[in-house]
């Protein structure tokens, strides 16, 4: 064999190396297991990272998903579930606002503590704090937990029974989004996951009392996302929560940490049925913390 066509037939061996190389080391883009969805959504929590970050824009991890997020054809909007940013100025908003317009679809906001450090910039920018719409015959309900340190106020409730009056019987499935995990108390089940922040909740929450009744004597499932976890360091604390009984079923995302940081993909089957994509930010490998269903209570 000549020594030309020995050089070629190595460049091409390498070449090919290479090339499988590259695409290992590569994110693969987060498919759904199964049937196509009929559409998809992504909620991501605490997109500000780090309890002690200034980042310009969203936490870093997030914001290198962009493309993934972007390239999914299955993906119709998202929402990040609060504490967007640590400190709100005019400045950070701004930055916030360059860098969710490299997401390739609509972005919802769902007021945070943080957020809502600077209420009327908040609302001045993006109007109000808790609002509904439908979407394939779902309904998306955003509530404002931080009128009253962690309880919708009376004000919020009026607003809500009145839109699941009109509008539940109409809806599949009903999607609601808030920042704080208000289903926790410091004596349920779910005592032991370590949220975020707990320190401006007060005794009296209404969440179990006045909120979650609305819901639990409806036909519909319901499916209700919090953003409060994961932004401290060590693998001890909480990124992502699943738990579901009754038509109930409870979400909760975050990162922060370097470590778990995560958002979750909400698959909508044609059924209407419900499947998760929990997606790892940290490391080339998206699938690195598993399936959310399978998380367990600590």
């Amino acid at each position: 064999m000549r020594r030309s066509h020995l050089y070629q037939r190595f460049f091409w061996i390498c070449s090919g190396i290479i090339v499988i190389l590259s695409y290992s080391c590569r994110d693969h883009q987060p498919k759904p297991k199964g049937p196509d969805p009929l559409y998809s959504f992504f909620i991501a929590g605490h997109t500000y990272g780090h309890i002690d970050s200034n980042n310009v824009g969203l936490h870093p991890p997030f914001e290198a998903k962009y493309p993934l997020i972007n390239q999914d054809p299955f993906l119709e909007m998202g929402f990040l579930t609060g504490d967007i940013v640590r400190l709100p100025s005019e400045k950070d908003w701004e930055e916030v606002d360059s860098s969710v317009a490299r997401i390739e679809m609509p972005v919802h906001f769902v007021a945070g503590n943080h957020d809502m450090k600077d209420r009327p910039l908040y609302e001045s920018r993006y109007g109000d704090s808790y609002y509904y719409f439908k979407q394939h015959q779902d309904l998306f309900i955003v509530l404002d937990a931080n009128v009253e340190e962690w309880r919708i106020d009376a004000q919020q409730l009026d607003s809500l029974r009145s839109v699941l009056d009109r509008e539940a019987d109409s809806a599949e499935n009903i999607f609601v989004f808030f920042h704080q995990l208000l289903w926790w108390t410091p004596d349920n089940l779910f005592q032991n996951l370590n949220v975020n922040n707990i320190i401006t909740r007060p005794d009296s929450v209404n969440f179990w009392e006045e909120v979650e009744p609305l819901f639990r004597d409806l036909s519909n499932p319901i499916f209700m996302f919090a953003g409060d976890l994961g932004a401290h360091h060590g693998l001890g604390w909480d990124a992502y929560m699943y738990y579901t009984y009754a038509n109930i079923t409870f979400v909760a995302s975050g990162m922060g940490n370097y470590k778990t940081d995560n958002f979750v993909i909400v698959d909508v089957l044609p059924d209407k049925t419900i499947r998760y994509r929990l997606v790892a930010l940290n490391g080339n490998d998206i699938d690195a913390l598993g399936e959310l269903t399978d998380y367990r209570l600590p």
